[in-house]
């Protein structure tokens, strides 16, 4: 029997990165939700998927109010549902650029996802670095260490940590999985103590946790 207000339906770990994002969110704020987790890239999958999620897509949110699927709309639905908790930066100038940044996250840097996939137990060579790529992560880069430059305190983009951090959550771990050097791509510092920050959350560690413990599991030799 459900015992909370929502399921969050995601995929592996060490590879979803869109999975990622949500989780964090509730995480990180203490909102007590169910986690339904499926393997991906299995015969199976989509028909388990389509189960929970009318997009066929992880993630989804179950929730009294229907499912939510898409990261960012259930970002949005969190924030709207949870307003005294600081999702979204209170300062209205703030906030639009928060969700700015937010939203070109969501929607771009096509290449640093096809090139530097999400695998956070590994740790790989970078890729070669063509036109796009060093565009897109010169791009991050910038992104960070600007907001940082204007942020009230604290070590996130907005001070505290909110949507616009979930939403680059991945990326963080994707510099770290390939040994990216943000000073190679015009930072300052301040994009890579960033970097760091979104490392060492405590809900970014307890993901790390568990997509070590799933690769354990699916490695492991058949019997142990």
């Amino acid at each position: 029997m459900q015992t909370t207000a929502y399921t969050l339906v995601i995929g592996d770990k060490n590879y979803s990165s869109w999975s990622m994002r949500p989780w964090l969110l509730l995480r990180h704020f203490a909102i007590a939700f169910e986690e339904v987790r499926i393997g991906l890239r299995r015969p199976e999958t989509r028909t388990a998927i389509l189960a929970h999620s009318p997009s066929g897509k992880v993630p989804a949110l179950k929730t009294p109010d229907g499912v939510i699927c898409e990261s960012l709309a259930i970002a949005e639905y969190l924030a709207e549902t949870h307003p005294d908790a600081g999702l979204w930066p209170w300062d209205r100038a703030a906030r639009a650029r928060a969700r700015s940044v937010a939203c070109e996250m969501h929607a771009g840097f096509g290449q640093l996802r096809e090139l530097m996939p999400m695998d956070c137990a590994a740790r790989l060579d970078a890729p070669a670095l063509d036109d796009a790529l060093v565009r897109d992560i010169t791009r991050v880069t910038a992104i960070w260490a600007d907001c940082r430059r204007n942020a009230p305190g604290g070590a996130f983009l907005f001070g505290a940590f909110g949507i616009a951090d979930a939403m680059f959550g991945p990326v963080a771990t994707r510099f770290q999985t390939y040994g990216v050097s943000l000073a190679e791509f015009g930072d300052d510092g301040r994009a890579a103590d960033y970097c760091a920050a979104l490392l060492d959350l405590p809900a970014m560690k307890g993901w790390f946790a568990d997509a070590a413990a799933e690769e354990a599991a699916r490695t492991a030799p058949f019997g142990q």
